[in-house]
């Protein structure tokens, strides 16, 4: 049986993968699962719900809000904001638990559900398990009093804010920055904190109409990001995906700034300030060899997780790190977060900037970006990519080759009947060819 919950949380087509049936459910087993430590002590359990500005996140906000409230959890509404300030404010709140209705960079017609226990942390699977497995129970159906109120949660992007400028060892002020907020759920808050640190601010991607979500403009998209900042002759601009928990860059030149740089950069400045926990680092195996290389330069360890920020997440907390992230900007600083904030990294990125005074095109060449050519191969049997001999084979003649100067990276997808080939190296055209040579291997010997 296909288990409901993916990578993060609950995702589909809205309306059809995703339906009003499904958040219902949804929010009644979580109820009963999340809510079980308020009950025990006699209380209601109290939960914050928080959307990104697609249009179906309105029926399915009150589908999950109706849900718990039957269930006897006193309901917060956020509204719009992102996927971290709902984090952030179940734990400022002492919430039971957090709910997310975003489907992140994802298209408009997609939507999703995600948790957040108490304290704003994302679930373990065996919690998911749990309250998939409720969906099929009992459900709690209180009466007269003992049914949850839904009210609105007022202050709520206050308190993110406050939260947010709290974080900053500096202003920044005399930076002009151009955001793109891809018409998200930071469309509001982001150029508020921005402006309120002090920054001038341009900003684009930030008229949501529910449908336009990614559609054009913020992480994925770049080019509209770019040409602003030239432009407008800004010191940087900053882009955020739909849910805004993600933060990637672009410097004054139009240049490009992946989340290994931005993590490269306040790696090294943590450090130099003592605010490196355990002089180490964070990240994935998708991060580029150049981040490993510039955090072996400065002295910092670097762990590797599976891909995943909840598997980076999962290191913070288990090694008491603070700081992690992965190539696509999920950044994430345990000081102040239980999950990526790219509203947050943008302001500390900057704050930089602005503490060094160094442009951002200065501060990122603690790291060389090695070439990395990533080729998926369809239509494979995924399971035999790590016992078949002559894939495995092709693998270790590419890193007898690249020996000290790239790397090789295999992998099975988790949801596809494909691979993905990542080869890294010292120029492109080593990158590209090795990578198709290990591509034709796979293709040949593992095909359906």
């Amino acid at each position: 049986m296909t288990r409901l919950f993916g990578t993060d949380g609950v995702r589909g087509l809205a309306n059809r993968d995703i339906t009003v049936e499904t958040a219902v459910s949804l929010a009644q087993a979580a109820a009963i699962i999340l809510g079980e430590e308020a009950r025990s002590r006699g209380n209601k359990p109290k939960a914050v719900i928080g959307r990104d500005p697609r249009i179906s996140g309105e029926f399915l906000a009150a589908a999950v809000a109706a849900g718990l409230a039957s269930s006897g959890v006193d309901v917060f509404d956020a509204g719009v904001l992102p996927t971290p300030a709902t984090a952030f404010l179940t734990a400022d709140l002492d919430a039971d638990f957090g709910v997310m209705i975003s489907a992140s960079h994802n298209p408009a017609p997609d939507n999703g559900i995600k948790f957040f226990a108490r304290g704003g942390h994302k679930l373990p699977d065996s919690l998911e398990d749990s309250i998939e497995a409720a969906m099929g129970s009992p459900k709690i159906a209180p009466l007269g009093s003992g049914v949850g109120h839904v009210q609105r949660f007022a202050d709520a992007e206050d308190r993110y804010l406050v939260h947010l400028l709290g974080s900053l060892p500096n202003r920044l002020d005399g930076l002009t920055v151009v955001l793109d907020c891809a018409h998200g759920a930071a469309s509001a808050v982001s150029p508020e904190a921005f402006t309120d640190a002090g920054a001038k601010v341009i900003v684009i991607g930030n008229n949501p109409d529910g449908l336009n979500i990614n559609e054009g403009y913020g992480s994925t998209h770049l080019s509209a990001l770019q040409a602003a900042v030239l432009q407008h002759g800004a010191d940087a601009g900053i882009a955020h995906d739909g849910d805004a928990d993600r933060c990637l860059a672009v410097d004054h030149t139009g240049a490009i700034i992946d989340g290994d740089q931005i993590m490269a950069v306040l790696a090294i400045s943590a450090k130099e300030r003592g605010q490196l926990a355990r002089n180490t680092l964070v990240a994935t195996v998708m991060s580029n060899l150049g981040l490993k290389i510039a955090m072996q330069a400065a002295g910092i360890e670097m762990i590797e997780t599976k891909v995943g920020d909840r598997y980076v997440l999962e290191a913070i907390r288990e090694g008491g790190y603070t700081l992690g992230g992965e190539q696509s900007g999920h950044v994430i600083f345990s000081q102040y977060a239980t999950t990526g904030d790219g509203i947050l990294t943008g302001l500390k990125l900057l704050a930089e900037v602005k503490r060094t005074g160094k442009p951002l095109h200065e501060l990122v060449k603690v790291m060389k970006v090695y070439p990395q050519v990533l080729l998926n191969v369809p239509g494979v049997d995924r399971s035999r990519v790590d016992s078949d001999a002559e894939v495995q084979q092709s693998v270790r003649d590419a890193e007898d080759e690249l020996s000290g100067t790239g790397r090789v990276l295999l992998r099975a997808s988790g949801t596809e009947p494909l691979v993905r080939v990542m080869v890294e190296a010292a120029d492109e055209g080593t990158a590209q060819s090795w990578a198709d040579r290990i591509a034709r291997v796979v293709e040949r010997r593992l095909a359906l």
